[in-house]
């Protein structure tokens, strides 16, 4: 088998694999009503899988720990942390966490 075959068959496979862990729960629950303490779960996992995905780009941003002050990553994330909980919102965090990192690194990092 060629290596076209071969990259041919992996995508196949991997959307085979994609499409049936996506669409094997919405298959298996349909019209069934979860139980309300596995609707209050499921409600938390969104936060959870963000917070997963942050904290490693806050805490180790050059790939070893880092909580201190010099990590300006962690301080712009805290920042825009701050901001969404009180605004609720979504653009003014991002756009604040892009802002203080770009202007520490422009007026303090060089």
């Amino acid at each position: 088998m060629d290596e076209r075959q071969t990259a041919f068959l992996t995508i196949c496979a991997m959307t085979a694999v994609t499409y049936a862990t996506r669409s094997g729960p919405l298959l298996f629950l349909a019209g069934r009503t979860l139980p309300p303490p596995v609707i209050r779960f499921l409600a938390h996992v969104p936060a959870a899988v963000l917070a997963a995905l942050a904290a490693p780009a806050l805490l180790r941003p050059q790939g070893a720990f880092d909580a201190g002050p010099g990590n300006l990553i962690l301080w712009a994330g805290l920042a825009a942390f701050a901001l969404a909980v009180r605004t609720r919102g979504f653009f003014g965090p991002v756009a604040l966490g892009m802002a203080l990192v770009a202007g520490a690194r422009f007026f303090f990092f060089r």
